[in-house]
C-alpha cells in the first residue's frame, strides 16, 4: 500500500504537519528514530507570528495560553530592551512552553486525528521517481520499505532526508564561543518569589532576558515555580568538545566568569555544553517528491526564540498545498511556491540571528555598536522594524494581486455573532469572507464562503489555511480561486 504522505521526524514539525493534513483529509505516516524522545533540553515557547497561528488552530489554550494571545509589552534584540508598548500596534507575542511538552500536546492532537506515529524507525535511505518517493527504514523488527506520494523531512538540522536527497546545506559554523546550559534550582537570597535573581554585584536580573557583560552573556527562564532554565556563553575559550552530560561545577563557573558571582544552584537536569552554532539553510526545499521542513532546511542560533516560529509557519505553509496536490486539485506550481515563499524567510530568519549573536560578543568594539543600536532603538519606527522583523510579521508572499492585504496574514477581525477569523481558521481550510455576495461557486468543495458585515478592509478577502491572504479586492476573484485553488469541480 501506498501512503499519501510519510513524514519523517516526530517533534513539533513533523507532529504539526501531520495534524494539519489529516485536517484537510490526507493519510500521513510519522516516522521518529527516538523510542522514548531523550530529555535533552530545546526550545523554551513560541515567539512570534506562530502564536497567532496556533489560535487560528484553536491550539494556544490547549498550550497553556490564554482565550486570546496578547502581544508582549517588551522584548530583546540581541540582549538590547526592545520596547513595545508605545507601538501601535506589533506581532510579538509569546507563549512558554518547553518544547518537550509542546510534542506532547501536538503528538495528542494528532492521535486524535488518526495519525500513525511510529517510534524508534530510522530511515537510512530514500529513492524516488516521477510518481512515488520509498524509503528504507530501520525499525524495531529490522529493516522494510515504506512508500508514499510525497515524502517530507522533519528530521532536524543532520536531516537524512536532506543528505540523501543530494540537497546542499550551505552557510557557516561559528565555532568561537560555548554555550552551557541546563535546568537547576536557585536557592534564596538569590532567587525571589517573583522569578527574578537579585545577583549580588549585578542586581536584580528578570526571566526571558539576556545580560551581556565583557565576560560573556546569561540568561534565564522560569517555567515552573523555583525551576530555572540558565545558560551562560563565553567566547574566546580552548577548544572543546560538545556533552550532554556536563558536571554542574563547570555550568556554575562559567556563569560566575559572565556574571562575576556566585549563582547557587541545585537539583540538575539536561546539563549540556554546546561549542558554537551553525548557520546553514538548505538550497532547495524540494527535490521531487521530497520536502523540507525546520531544521532539516535551516539552521540557525536559537536567540530571540524564532526557531519553531519559522519552522512551524514552514508545515503551514506547505501542509495545504501537499494536501490539494493528493486530492488532485492543485494548480501547477503550487507545490513549487513552498519554497519560493518560504526560503527568503529562512534567510531572513539567518541574518538577524547572526546579528544578534554578533551583539554579543564581548569587547570595547561591540560595546560602542551597541551603544549606537540602543540610540537606534529608541526611535519609534527602528523599534517597529525590529519588532516586525522577530516576529515574522514582515512577510508578504508575492502576488500579482495590488490590494495592500494581498500577500500577508489577515489579522483576526471581530465578525458577526461574535465570532472572528481564527474561528473560521480551525479547520484549516480557505476562507472567502465577503461584506458584497461575493461566491465560489464550482470551488465550495475546498473553499468556506462566509458572508459578513465586518470591516475587512476590502469587499472581499480569499484567505488560505495558512492564514495569508491570497487575493483582497472587488474583482479578480475567479482568477484567485484557480491560482490557488485549481479548477473548479
Amino acid at each position: 500500500m501506498t501512503d499519501d504522505v510519510v513524514i519523517i521526524g516526530g517533534g513539533p514539525n513533523g507532529l504539526l504537519l501531520a495534524c494539519e493534513l489529516a485536517l484537510a483529509g490526507v493519510r500521513a505516516t510519522v516516522l521518529e528514530q527516538h523510542a522514548v524522545r531523550p530529555p535533552i533540553l530545546k526550545a523554551n515557547g513560541l515567539v512570534g507570528r506562530v502564536v497567532q497561528a496556533m489560535d487560528y488552530r484553536g491550539l494556544h489554550e490547549r498550550l497553556g495560553g490564554g482565550p486570546r494571545p496578547t502581544r508582549m509589552p517588551a522584548f530583546q534584540f540581541g540582549a538590547l530592551p526592545l520596547k513595545l508598548s508605545t507601538l501601535d500596534s506589533h506581532e510579538v507575542y509569546a507563549l512558554p512552553i518547553p518544547q518537550l511538552r509542546l510534542e506532547q500536546i501536538l503528538a495528542e492532537r494528532a492521535a486524535e486525528l488518526g495519525v500513525t506515529v511510529h517510534k524508534g524507525h530510522t530511515m537510512v535511505a530514500l529513492d524516488q521517481d516521477d510518481q512515488r518517493v520509498t524509503a528504507e527504514i530501520e525499525g524495531p523488527q529490522g529493516k522494510y520499505a515504506i512508500t508514499a506520494r510525497y515524502l517530507v523531512g522533519a528530521d532536524g538540522g543532520r536531516s537524512v532526508v536532506r543528505k540523501q536527497s543530494g540537497i546542499g546545506f550551505p552557510g557557516i559554523t561559528d565555532d568561537t564561543f560555548v554555550n552551557r546550559s541546563g535546568q537547576v534550582t536557585v536557592a534564596a537570597p538569590v532567587a525571589l518569589g517573583n522569578g527574578e535573581l537579585d545577583v549580588p554585584g549585578l542586581g536584580r536580573l528578570r526571566p526571558a532576558t539576556f545580560t551581556r557583560t565583557e565576560g560573556g552573556m546569561f540568561a534565564y527562564g522560569m517555567f515552573q515555580p523555583g525551576i530555572y532554565r540558565v545558560s551562560a556563553l563565553e567566547w574566546g575559550s580552548e577548544p572543546l568538545a560538545d556533552n550532554d552530560d556536563m558536571p554542574l561545577t563547570e555550568l556554575g563557573d562559567a556563569i560566575k566568569r559572565v556574571l562575576g558571582a556566585d549563582l547557587p544552584m541545585s537539583a540538575p537536569v539536561g546539563l549540556r555544553r554546546l561549542v558554537g552554532v551553525n548557520s546553514r539553510q538548505a538550497a532547495h526545499y524540494r527535490s521531487g517528491r521530497v520536502f523540507l521542513v525546520g531544521d532539516a532546511a535551516h539552521v540557525h542560533s536559537g536567540v530571540g526564540g524564532p526557531g519553531l516560529n519559522l519552522g512551524m509557519q514552514d508545515v503551514l505553509n506547505l501542509g495545504w498545498k501537499l494536501a490539494g496536490a493528493v486530492h488532485g486539485w492543485a494548480p501547477d506550481g503550487l507545490l513549487d511556491t513552498y519554497e519560493s515563499e518560504r526560503h527568503p524567510v529562512g534567510a531572513r530568519v539567518i541574518m538577524q540571528t547572526r546579528a544578534q549573536m554578533a551583539l554579543l560578543e564581548p569587547g570595547p568594539n561591540v560595546t560602542a555598536l551597541r551603544e549606537l543600536m540602543t540610540e537606534l532603538l529608541g526611535d519609534q519606527n527602528t523599534r517597529q522594524h525590529v519588532a516586525d522583523l522577530m516576529a515574522g510579521a514582515d512577510i508578504r508572499y508575492k502576488t500579482t494581486e495590488s490590494h495592500p492585504m494581498a500577500g500577508r496574514w489577515m489579522p483576526d477581525l471581530a465578525l458577526d455573532n461574535g465570532k472572528r477569523v481564527a474561528d473560521l481558521m480551525r479547520a484549516a481550510r480557505p476562507v472567502l469572507l465577503t461584506r458584497a455576495g461575493h461566491t465560489a461557486t464550482g470551488w465550495t468543495d475546498r473553499v468556506d464562503v462566509v458572508p459578513t458585515t465586518a470591516d475587512l478592509g476590502a469587499e472581499a478577502v480569499l484567505v488560505r489555511p495558512d492564514g495569508y491572504v491570497a487575493w483582497a479586492g472587488d474583482t479578480g476573484l475567479t482568477e484567485a480561486l484557480h491560482t490557488w485553488f485549481g479548477d473548479p469541480s
